[in-house]
């Protein structure tokens, strides 16, 4: 019995943009699976926005097919629009609104009646702990509570497939951590999920694939593991017991960099499974126990210059 593989949330195949004679999106294949987090990553100006716009429906390609939640871009954006949730780089929540108010009136623009409307209200208040603060006007919220706002009235019409466009830009990292923790649990529900960044650790904390987008094209594509893994510099960290073991593993593994005070080998590679198991194994078979091991890759950061020749715009750690 065959059995047929899911249909991706998103499909983009040739996807062409130009404003006037600037060439932004120069034929970009995109696809992502259903229920993941897909990050886009590139440098300002890369076409990172645009792609969003023209997959939510708000801007039209020049060229390409588009699939968004099984519907045709060019046959049914309407059904698109049902289906998805847009949260750009600037809320859209209404400062003169309660927050409360901000998720009744989103209601009533997707017609869901004034109880329904009012009971997904309460529900996302509840769902993004904004309950002691509904009563109050959007403008007196911090910039993690209007993020939050934000974030819940995208999913008043309960979207299947949600465009998030640098959604913690200006956050500060605690804030950022919480908004991270709001987009794992909209995965965990089921929810497919399309980000784009400009901070390296949130795609490497929160993305199952990562896409790089330099001068309008695809340069790189993969998890983020597969992406560290292209990048020179990788390398496995070996410490020894003492220095007896460290010059027997130093003779078998020849000119590795050694550290006689850290009694320690580097090994250059990915630290991929069948180099760890070749390099253990020959250690082993010439008697030489390794006492700690640990594997060194580089980060997207490293990625992201060596793919573009850019360093990133923002890397900032979230603790």
């Amino acid at each position: 019995m065959t059995t047929t593989a899911p249909q991706p949330a998103v499909r983009a195949t040739g996807l062409r943009k130009s404003f006037g004679d600037h060439v932004v999106l120069d034929g970009i294949d995109l696809e992502v699976a259903q229920g993941a987090v897909f990050a886009l990553l590139g440098p300002n100006g890369a076409g990172k926005t645009t792609t969003v716009q023209i997959l939510s429906t708000l801007i039209r390609p020049d060229g390409g097919d588009v699939l968004v939640a099984g519907r045709d871009l060019a046959r049914d954006p309407e059904g698109i629009r049902a289906a998805i949730g847009v949260t750009g780089q600037f809320s859209a929540v209404d400062d003169l609104l309660t927050g409360r108010e901000n998720l009744v009136l989103m209601a009533d623009l997707r017609h869901l009646g004034r109880a329904a409307g009012r009971r997904r209200a309460d529900e996302l208040l509840a769902r993004f702990d904004l309950v002691e603060a509904a009563g109050k006007p959007a403008a007196t919220y911090s910039g993690g509570m209007r993020r939050r706002l934000d974030l819940a009235m995208t999913l008043v019409g309960d979207p299947r497939v949600i465009f998030l466009d640098e959604p913690t830009t200006g956050l500060d990292p605690r804030s950022r951590r919480t908004t991270w923790q709001v987009i794992r649990g909209l995965v965990a529900d089921g929810v497919t999920i399309f980000l784009t960044t400009q901070y390296l650790e949130e795609a490497d904390e929160l993305a199952d694939r990562v896409a790089v987008l330099d001068h309008g094209r695809v340069v790189a594509e993969g998890t983020p593991d597969e992406l560290k893994r292209r990048v020179p510099g990788g390398h496995v960290l070996l410490r020894f017991a003492d220095t007896t073991a460290l010059a027997a593993a130093a003779a078998v593994l020849g000119d590795a960099p050694r550290d006689e005070d850290e009694l320690t080998l580097q090994v250059a590679g990915d630290g991929g499974v069948r180099a760890l198991r070749d390099l253990l194994g020959g250690l082993d078979h010439a008697g030489v126990e390794v006492a700690e091991l640990s594997i060194h890759t580089p980060d997207l950061d490293d990625v992201f210059l060596a793919l573009t020749g850019q360093a990133t715009t923002v890397k900032e750690s979230v603790r």
